[in-house]
């Protein structure tokens, strides 16, 4: 059996090393990733990480802003410029999620019927949403259940999808 800093480690590796800015959720720390023009990249990071600051009038600021409205209203709808790396299947999947309403659901089987697809398929172009809550991956289910979430079914991945969920109800 794992240990748990072992399992944490598992499903917090951050995707990048540096960050335009890191800020704090209820249920973890954000790593928000820009270029100068466009975001790139949210990733989850342990509670224990570090706060960055982005700078001020950068991209990164006016993300970690809408973040942060989002965050205290789940109603707040983004306006950012991203910018998504994937293969054409996965950006098809991340444009079919994020047409998805707030407080709305799908199971990956409904998704992968509406864009010609199949379940698996769909799931692990979820996993791999380089920009969650702002293409909300978490509004995708299992059939039974929750499914899994930011290419993990552990718990700790799981508490997120379910706080974001929760959140938009």
């Amino acid at each position: 059996m794992m240990k748990r800093k072992a399992f944490l480690a598992l499903f917090f590796v951050p995707k990048m090393t540096s960050y335009s800015a890191i800020i704090p959720a209820p249920f973890a720390m954000l790593g928000i990733r820009c270029s100068a023009q466009y975001l790139q990249r949210v990733d989850f990071l342990p509670a224990s990480t570090a706060m960055q600051a982005a700078g001020s009038g950068t991209l990164a600021a006016e993300v970690s802003r809408q973040l942060q409205a989002w965050l205290l209203d789940a109603s707040f709808c983004f306006d950012l410029p991203y910018q998504l790396e994937g293969t054409p299947f996965q950006r098809r999947v991340w444009q079919a999620i994020a047409a998805i309403a707030p407080g709305q659901t799908l199971s990956y089987q409904q998704l992968a019927a509406n864009i010609g697809s199949v379940a698996r398929a769909v799931g692990g172009a979820c996993g791999r949403n380089p920009l969650p809550i702002i293409i909300p991956c978490h509004r995708v289910l299992a059939k039974n259940g929750l499914g899994g979430f930011n290419l993990s079914t552990g718990n700790e991945m799981l508490a997120i999808k379910r706080w974001l969920l929760a959140h938009e109800r």
